[in-house]
């Protein structure tokens, strides 16, 4: 029998008063043991689509080949630095990769992103005051050791990329000319924006080299539901019944466009409202009153709001 003021859900879940129990999060009021809608780049939170699952493996493939420089554009909110994050959650599990990321790539100079990367990579200077032609030497002959001597594949991952200026694109095509006979010495990930990409173009002896090229898209109305599905395993919900109707789900995917990030946020607070209210399930109404709550306070103007005022 539950509890004096508890009441329960669909799934049977027991919702406990929110006055009673202040310290408690949302996600533990419903039975879950994590936060299953954080944007955090969380890779066991990462829903893979079909799309992401392609990338990934794709990824591994021109490693083990050894191909050289990759290329992932997507909006903002598709999915990239999650990608990134699940990226290097594989490569430990392999011991013959290397692996480095950096977040932020932008550098007002050239000696300072060569001084950024020499530290990323972990590499000691012999000299106290490096000069370029020093940090390139360095840079060579760390790769050469890693990729001959000790077997290891380099992996350079750059999240953000579209924040790179042509200095340091220029950089890192020179550290691109470092190979064997048979394989490059760095492998290159860049993932940016889609303003990466006329960046690239406008570097033909760069853009060239690109041996893998990936778009990151948003999900479908079916993945959206998968998305929301898996997370909420992941953070610990058994029960076989759904917390959001199918028209619900559908109301997500239509404000969201159906970019993951966006669809997290409004899943968030979907489910906070669903335990304010005291309510056994998500439908659409929930939904649609959170969106409009942003729209009157000036925050987005969703694209069907848009359609629809188009048509009075």
């Amino acid at each position: 029998m539950a509890a004096s003021g508890c009441r329960r859900l669909r799934s049977g879940a027991l919702i406990q008063p929110l006055v009673k129990n202040r310290g408690m999060s949302y996600y533990r009021v419903l039975g879950l043991d994590r936060e299953p809608f954080s944007t955090s780049p969380d890779p066991a939170f990462f829903y893979q689509s079909p799309k992401h699952r392609i990338v990934l493996a794709n990824l591994l493939i021109e490693f083990r080949l050894k191909r050289g420089l990759s290329v992932v554009l997507g909006d903002i909110g598709t999915g990239k630095t999650t990608l990134a994050r699940k990226l290097i959650q594989m490569l430990k599990e392999r011991e013959v990769f290397s692996f480095h990321l950096v977040l932020d790539p932008t550098y007002p100079s050239e000696d300072l992103f060569f001084s950024s990367l020499i530290r990323t990579l972990g590499i000691e200077l012999s000299s106290q005051v490096p000069t370029l032609v020093d940090y390139r030497e360095f840079l060579e002959r760390y790769l050469f050791h890693k990729a001959v001597q000790e077997r290891q594949t380099v992996v350079l991952i750059i999240d953000e990329a579209h924040k790179l200026n042509g200095m340091s694109l220029e950089v890192l095509r020179i550290l691109l000319n470092y190979e064997t006979n048979e394989a490059k010495l760095l492998q290159l990930v860049l993932l940016g924006q889609m303003e990466l990409l006329p960046l690239l173009i406008r570097m033909p002896n760069l853009y060239d080299r690109i041996s893998l090229k990936a778009t990151l898209e948003p999900l479908d109305v079916n993945q959206t539901k998968d998305m929301i599905q898996f997370r909420l395993r992941e953070a610990g919900y058994r029960s076989s019944l759904g917390l959001f109707t199918d028209d619900a789900v559908e109301a997500i995917h239509e404000y969201s466009e159906g970019y993951p990030r966006r669809i997290a946020m409004l899943c968030h607070r979907a489910l906070r409202a669903l335990v304010m209210r005291k309510d056994r399930v998500i439908e659409e109404d929930i939904v649609e009153e959170l969106v409009h709550e942003e729209v009157d306070a000036g925050w987005v103007l969703p694209k069907r709001l848009q359609k629809s005022a188009s048509c009075v």
